[in-house]
């Protein structure tokens, strides 16, 4: 119940921020253009606080917190006093209309910029170098060379330099169409080598574009600090539990033979489905031993033994200080590197979209309210720094979001705004309402698609 409201408080500020940052961008270039704004509200619905500006526009704040507007007075949506026309929205350059209705978008772009240059200025940047961890010698990675130790430098002539780098380029590769991806790799030794991650069939690209699949799916993972065999959770009525471990201890030895980490224990219980074992460990500072016997379990058509325990991914020990490079900005340099941040993110999503159109990314990575609400509780739950990199990523979705031509977003606006300035006319009362009943029906079918893959992750 506790994760459920944290999700919910924490999905509520981070929209309701981000909705209020859209609408003023609309509200403060508006006024400074001249145009008549009659109402900034927060939410939708009969004012639960309302104040009235000496110059007449009014500040609402709504009970229902799923958006916001900016209402300004507007020829199409009723009468206009007289000595307003000059200032109603279609009595206005062109020009000045185009940014108003870019100022929405451009606000969220410069709030994460913004937010950005200060989390790069206060903390700097921490690089996490991409060295490889356990590679399966039979998976995709594996089978074009790579090894545990080797460290990517670069994807298909792209220079990286940490995981992040990696994870966004591999997703724009296997996205591309190409059907090979040439991973350069420097060795343990200091040798350079070019793997080529072959991934011939068109469905199994569009399969790795799925959340959460590419990396096991081309079976790249990252070196990880080992964690330590502390049990965090013991599954009821599996082996662990019947054998009376608990949370809390810490496993020592399988059979005699020492366990330092977790993937040491699993190595030893798995190779052991179905046969008695000897555990030691040590509990509130005694050395035990028990007698169990790990049940079988199928993985990838072999039998593996297991016990039935959970070990916490919060007591994974910090990485060597040869893994990670910290850079401190000045503040000049803080706000390029951000910009620089905001326009790879910004390409890649538009790169995405694109893609999913013409079905080279998963539709499965449109998330809804209920995927949000989780990032946004996970991000809240790790600290402020979390949840303010958390509000600059959404801010740039959002941002970008409204720019597509979508009739009912800012996007389609400018779109319309455009083609009657071109034309030298306004477009048809019957193609302006055709076009918004298309694009009503287009949100209801992204949101129906959103909303269906939210809850397909409970399924």
């Amino acid at each position: 119940m506790t994760h459920i409201v944290l999700y919910l408080l924490a999905f509520l500020v981070a929209f309701l921020l981000l909705v209020t940052v859209h609408e003023f961008g609309h509200f403060w270039v508006a006024r400074r253009l001249g145009f008549k704004v009659l109402r900034f509200s927060v939410g939708f619905g009969n004012p639960l606080w309302k104040y009235v500006h000496p110059e007449g526009h009014e500040y609402w704040i709504c009970p229902i917190p799923v958006g916001g507007y900016v209402k300004m007075a507007d020829e199409r949506e009723g009468p206009v006093a007289p000595e307003d026309l000059p200032r109603s929205f279609t009595r206005r350059p062109h020009w000045q209309r185009l940014l108003v209705l870019l100022a929405g978008p451009g606000f969220n772009i410069l709030f994460a910029v913004l937010v950005l240059t200060g989390l790069m200025y206060a903390g700097g940047i921490t690089l996490v170098r991409p060295v490889l961890g356990t590679i399966d010698p039979h998976s995709i990675a594996g089978q074009a060379g790579l090894k545990s130790g080797d460290e990517v430098v670069a994807i298909n002539s792209h220079p990286v330099s940490a995981q992040t780098d990696v994870e966004m380029d591999l997703l724009d590769a296997i996205s591309s169409g190409r059907s090979v991806i040439r991973v350069r790799v420097r060795e343990p030794a200091g040798a350079l080598r070019t793997a080529q991650l072959a991934v011939p069939s068109a469905a199994e690209r569009l399969r790795l574009t799925e959340p959460d699949l590419m990396g096991t799916g081309l079976g790249l993972q990252f070196y990880e600090p080992p964690l330590p065999a502390l049990i965090s959770q013991v599954q009821p009525n599996e082996p662990a539990a019947r054998a009376g471990l608990a949370p809390g201890d810490r496993i020592l030895a399988v059979d005699g033979q020492r366990v330092d980490n977790l993937p040491e224990l699993q190595k030893l219980v798995q190779a052991h489905a179905g046969q008695p074992i000897t555990i030691r460990y040590r509990r509130d500072g005694g050395i035990r031993n028990v007698q169990l016997t790990p049940s079988v379990e199928l993985i990838g058509g072999q039998r593996v033994g297991a016990i039935g325990i959970e070990v916490d991914a919060g007591s994974a020990p910090p990485y060597p200080p040869s893994m990670v490079r910290h850079i401190n900005l000045s503040l000049p340099v803080a706000f390029a590197e951000a910009n620089v941040k905001a326009w790879d993110v910004t390409a890649l999503q538009a790169r995405m979209v694109w893609r999913m159109l013409i079905d080279r990314v998963s539709i499965k990575n449109l998330g809804g309210p209920v995927r949000i609400a989780e990032y946004a509780g996970d991000a809240a739950s790790e600290g402020l720094t979390t949840f303010l990199s958390f509000l600059v990523l959404l801010s740039l979705v959002l941002g970008f979001m409204n720019l597509l031509p979508i009739p009912m977003l800012d996007g389609g606006q400018i779109l319309f705004q455009t083609i009657e300035w071109l034309k030298g006319s306004p477009l048809s009362e019957r193609v302006q309402l055709v076009s918004q009943q298309l694009g009503i029906a287009l949100l209801f079918l992204l949101m129906g698609v959103a909303l269906f893959n939210d809850l397909s992750q409970f399924g």
